[in-house]
């Protein structure tokens, strides 16, 4: 029978607790994972019940990244990010933290002296990452003025987990820097540059993959590395093109990517993995003619060269708007608009890599 809304007190409900919980003490189990993010109090429960650590989403996908931060930076969003997280189950979460009995002369109520010393702790702690944290993206941001004065085109490679990233940007930029077949096999953002077709330059980042349901706490202690996203002139959105569910993985990037002020950025949807999933290599056009989707492979290099001309085109326009200036620019983009309403649909076409 499916519950209309969770349990306040185990999330799932005392019948199916102890079901879960014969369960577990058949298996030998040692730990519990819940695929969804729990309550202080639910997790406490849970743990009571079973006599077994109970981790949630929220937690699992913090222990990945805190395995997987090899960077000063990613060390110090990753702790952040935990310690947060942390701050909101020590409210109710442990009575071990109860340590000593108010009254004066009568049985009084637990004391908060061990509690408020702990959650007082975390607090500095966090002020102190905040504060690291802000200085090193002022150094970024002293860094970005720097190469704007150098001006180059950014592209950024984002997408959902384990979509081929990394690969990709291996691939196009010969980078040799580590990608594996596991979920945020990078954290940190990598920068290298691509020589394209017309002999014109472009600056690659690898960044960190997404997840349905990416915890807020990191997408909150990752704005410093991720608005390098939103200050990105091109967007590379991989895709696992053999994915059954890359429809819903789309979604979630595009969602993620508007939180962190990026939905705007021009964006190029990459369907890697075509050796899986049994497509060619092809591209699609947008209503201006400019290649806005690719099929490739980055493990077999099927297509890169379509994508590497998808990105020229891209960097043809930026150069013709950045001779035109601003207010030529929105002059002829609103021309362009006019003109061609009503649209025409996009057109794939297949080339042969």
């Amino acid at each position: 029978m499916r519950r209309s809304r969770p349990d306040a007190a185990l999330f799932i409900g005392s019948g199916k607790a102890e079901e879960i919980g014969a369960r577990l003490a058949e298996t030998g189990a040692g730990l519990v994972l819940f695929d969804h993010e729990l309550s202080p109090i639910q997790q406490r429960n849970l743990s009571r019940l079973w006599d077994l650590p109970v981790m949630d989403r929220t937690e699992l996908i913090l222990d990945i990244f805190a395995r997987r931060a090899r960077s000063h930076e990613g060390k110090l969003q990753v702790e952040l990010a935990r310690l947060e997280h942390l701050s909101a189950r020590l409210v109710r979460g442990w009575t071990h933290l109860e340590r000593q009995r108010g009254g004066i002369g009568v049985r009084g109520g637990p004391g908060e002296t061990q509690l408020e010393l702990d959650r007082r702790m975390l607090s500095i702690r966090v002020k102190r990452l905040r504060a690291q944290l802000e200085q090193l993206r002022k150094q970024r941001r002293t860094r970005r003025r720097a190469r704007d004065r150098r001006p180059a085109f950014a592209v950024s490679i984002v997408g959902y987990t384990n979509a081929g990233k990394s690969t990709l940007f291996n691939a196009l930029t010969g980078a040799g820097t580590y990608a594996a077949d596991q979920l945020f096999a990078t954290l940190d953002t990598l920068t290298r540059r691509l020589r394209l077709p017309s002999g014109a330059e472009a600056v690659v980042s690898d960044t960190v993959g997404f997840v349905r349901d990416l915890p807020h706490q990191l997408v909150e202690a990752f704005t410093a590395t991720l608005e390098e996203t939103a200050q990105a002139d091109l967007l590379l959105h991989v895709v696992d093109a053999s994915a059954p569910d890359r429809d819903e993985q789309i979604a979630q990037v595009d969602r993620v990517l508007d939180e962190i002020g990026a939905a705007d950025v021009p964006r190029i949807l990459v369907h890697n993995k075509i050796d899986r999933s049994g497509r060619v290599p092809e591209v699609a056009l947008d209503r201006y003619g400019r290649i806005d989707r690719v099929w490739a492979s980055a493990a077999t290099g099927e297509g890169l060269d379509l994508l590497r001309e998808a990105i020229d085109q891209q960097v043809a326009a930026w150069r013709e708007a950045r001779r035109r200036g601003p207010a030529d620019e929105a002059g002829a983009q609103a021309a362009d608009v006019a003109a061609d309403a009503p649209a025409r649909p996009e057109t794939p076409v297949h080339r042969a890599a």
